[in-house]
């Protein structure tokens, strides 16, 4: 079975900064696509980036130019740097990993459980 857990989420002030991490964990895997989606109060789900096991990213909405995404194969681990964050990036954010089971070849969508970032003004 495989585990996505989020951390690094917390309170921050417009303009300041936060470093998101996934880190995807189990037996007999391997982890292809990993993408941030982000939820604020009343609103759907959105994807806020996305990053290939080769390291193709693709950024979604307001976040193009702020956000950086990036991964470390070894670790099975996502990060989301976040910068120049505005009140409107306040939201749970949430990690999904495009899993394969190495001895299955079974496809399977993990998400995490969600880490919240609050950005007062």
């Amino acid at each position: 079975q495989v585990q996505v857990v989020e951390s690094g989420g917390g309170l921050v002030q417009a303009g300041g900064s936060l470093r998101l991490s996934c880190a995807a964990s189990g037996r007999d895997f391997s982890v292809n696509t990993m993408y941030w989606y982000r939820q604020a109060p009343g609103k759907q789900r959105e994807m806020v980036a996305a990053i290939s096991s080769e390291g193709i990213t693709n950024y979604f909405g307001s976040v193009s130019g702020r956000f950086t995404i990036s991964r470390d194969n070894a670790k099975n681990t996502a990060y989301l740097q976040m910068n120049s964050l505005k009140p409107e990036d306040t939201a749970v954010y949430y990690c999904k990993a495009n899993t394969i089971g190495t001895m299955t070849g079974r496809f399977l969508e993990v998400w995490g459980q969600g880490t919240l970032v609050t950005v007062s003004s």
